[in-house]
């Protein structure tokens, strides 16, 4: 109960984590078992349908409920700690769109169990994924899943920005941000900003999906790039959203264990501002085959070059904050590391696709699966990885075994390799992507034998990991507050945090203030000053801030009199309310009009009410 109830952000984090391995071990299995498939010529174990299912399920799965929700995990356990808050803007909110999330991926992933799952892909590409081609409910319960989710990120994500605009420790202007703050702060107004698009083109299939509306019918003059257009306005965002907060872990762990500063603090934080920006002005290369024209082609070819300089930025100014630094090769520094190295291919292999004529043979091949698979998974999951090797002492008090996590890394490492480099090469040879069979004597053959046999290997690679993470919540080393020698606020605190995170707000003078105690000599460099500190005592009352030290005390904020967000269930109901109102749409088509009135309108009114209730309540335990 106390976890159904919960307004903590430490514990919504740490519930965002376990459900999210969750389901990148479910998807992590369903790759598996399309390798399975694809390891020989004219494969057999599964139908072309079974396929389908499986490919969209994959690929929407490791999207929406993995790597987005695990950096929303470190995005509610870190951003209050680093910016010095107590909890984040608005508790409830966090607790709701927690619910949201787990209840859209129940909802989206349960029909797989009986192969009735979404089989249009991931991307759900109109007319294609409309009543006429897909009439079973497999694509609906993608259509309704998808705007379910998109739910739960846009409401996280004003929570976020919320906080991190508001509830900054005094003294810490932007530019004493930790990066990962920085790099999250600049990932909610991506979601901001996208997930409307795509919500309106899932609004508008799901009105030709079950009211019979023809924005998607070409027979009734509809034109057939539109979905493409809403859906990658969305889709590259999309990717930014899920890589640069592992830029910004990355960014967090490589400083600690090179023991220096980060190198370029300002350009990092402007040219992950940039990757933002540009972000929004890139989507149609994913369009090149399309027909546009040579003006459109012209003009996102450049801004698709124009990206990759930010990006570039980030890998050299990595390398100098390493550059000089005593290198500590913790489990963490090596998954940091490996993201540079990956990172790169994939992004070397996507400047390949600025140009339309190359990506004219390039699109729509297995090349294009290697390229964005060396960019999420070399990038997205190796910099995840690195954040939970180096946090998991801040979370659970203890380390993770650093043996067992350089055996993970290896295997991880040599296993994505494996599964991922050898598409470069079926793919210039013209394999297909999206391809449930093919017949022998295309040069493919050997290729796919590799990746299968690199995706077998990324098996006992996640379950070394996922036996370190359990085992060492209970056996593993005990950890002090700051176990790595890290320079930014989080550590100043016991491990794991006291529910109110700090018993008194501490005052910042400078990026890396616990360096400014143990270590002056690393940050001597960096300009200091007590900025702030008069504006600070008039908003806030001297007694509120302390002096940056390390907390060791762990009283409960009763003793402390700290006022904490009350537990509440209604989160909960609210968010179960929205599904089940979105449930009741999948019986409209078959006729079944009363189950479908009963769950739209009893789940309409459950939301509403418990809402109300909701906003009626006192939000803290004032003790």
């Amino acid at each position: 109960m106390d976890w159904l109830t919960t307004t903590d952000h430490k514990k919504i984090g740490t519930l965002y984590l376990h459900t999210s391995l969750f389901f990148f071990v479910l998807g992590g299995i369903e790759a598996i078992l399309m390798r399975w498939q694809l390891m020989r010529p004219n494969g057999t174990v599964f139908t072309a349908e079974q396929f389908n299912q499986l490919f969209t399920m994959h690929g929407t799965t490791m999207v929406f409920l993995a790597v987005m929700p695990l950096s929303a995990a470190f995005f509610n356990y870190l951003i209050p700690l680093q910016i010095g808050a107590r909890d984040v803007a608005f508790p409830r909110l966090n607790a709701f769109s927690y619910w949201v999330f787990v209840l859209g991926g129940i909802f989206i992933t349960l029909p797989i169990f009986v192969w009735a799952a979404p089989d249009g892909g991931w991307f759900g590409y109109a007319p294609l994924s409309g009543r006429t081609y897909s009439p079973g409910p497999n694509m609906d319960f993608w259509v309704l899943g998808i705007q379910i989710l998109g739910i739960s990120s846009l409401a996280a994500s004003f929570n976020f920005a919320t906080t991190v605009i508001n509830l900054r420790a005094p003294g810490m202007n932007m530019m004493r941000m930790p990066m990962f703050t920085w790099m999250s702060f600049v990932t909610q107004f991506l979601i901001i900003l996208s997930f409307p698009v795509v919500t309106i083109a899932l609004v508008f299939l799901q009105f030709d999906r079950f009211f019979g509306t023809t924005f998607y019918q070409i027979s009734a003059g509809a034109d057939p790039l539109l979905w493409q257009h809403l859906f990658w306005i969305f889709g590259h965002p999309e990717v930014y959203i899920l890589i640069l907060p592992a830029f910004g872990l990355v960014s967090e762990v490589l400083p600690t264990n090179s023991k220096k500063p980060l190198f370029g603090y300002p350009v990092m934080a402007y040219s992950g501002i940039l990757i933002g920006f540009l972000g929004f002005g890139v989507w149609a290369h994913h369009m090149f085959a399309v027909g546009m024209g040579p003006i459109a082609d012209t003009v996102f070819g450049l801004t698709t070059m124009l990206i990759a300089i930010p990006t570039g930025v980030k890998i050299f100014n990595w390398i100098f904050t390493m550059w000089g630094g005593s290198i500590r090769f913790t489990a963490a520094m090596k998954f940091a590391i490996a993201l540079i190295a990956m990172f790169t291919i994939g992004g070397i292999s996507g400047i390949t696709h600025s140009s339309p004529p190359s990506d004219l043979q390039q699109t729509d091949t297995y090349y294009i699966v290697a390229h964005f698979h060396y960019v999420l998974f070399g990038g997205a999951i190796m910099g995840i990885f690195a954040g939970i090797y180096h946090y998991f002492p801040k979370m659970y008090g203890r380390k993770m075994n650093e043996s067992l996590g350089t055996v993970h890394f290896w295997l991880n490492l040599i296993a994505m390799n494996l599964t991922f480099f050898p598409m470069h090469f079926s793919g210039m040879l013209g394999m297909p992507r999206r391809i449930y069979t093919y017949d022998a004597g295309q040069g493919w053959e050997t290729f796919n034998m590799i990746s299968t046999i690199g995706a077998f290997l990324l098996a006992p690679a996640t379950l070394i990991f996922v036996y370190n993470f359990f085992r060492s919540k209970k056996h593993g080393e005990v950890a002090g507050p700051n176990p790595w020698d890290a320079p930014t606020l989080e550590w100043s605190i016991p491990s794991p945090p006291p529910e109110y995170n700090f018993a008194k707000i501490p005052m910042v003078s400078s990026r890396y203030p616990l360096w400014d105690l143990t270590h002056p000599e690393r940050t001597s460099e960096i300009p200091h000053t007590q900025s702030g500190w008069e504006d600070a005592k008039h908003q806030t009352g001297e007694h509120d801030m302390a002096p940056m030290h390390i907390e060791t005390e762990t009283k409960t904020a009763k003793e402390l009199g700290i006022p904490m967000p009350s537990s509440t269930i209604k989160p909960f109901f609210v968010a179960l309310g929205i599904v089940l109102m979105f449930a009741g749409l999948v019986f409209l088509p078959k006729g079944m009009h009363i189950p479908a009135f009963a769950l739209m309108f009893g789940g309409s009114a459950m939301w509403i009410g418990f809402l109300y209730a909701w906003l009626t309540t006192p939000l803290e335990d004032h003790h």
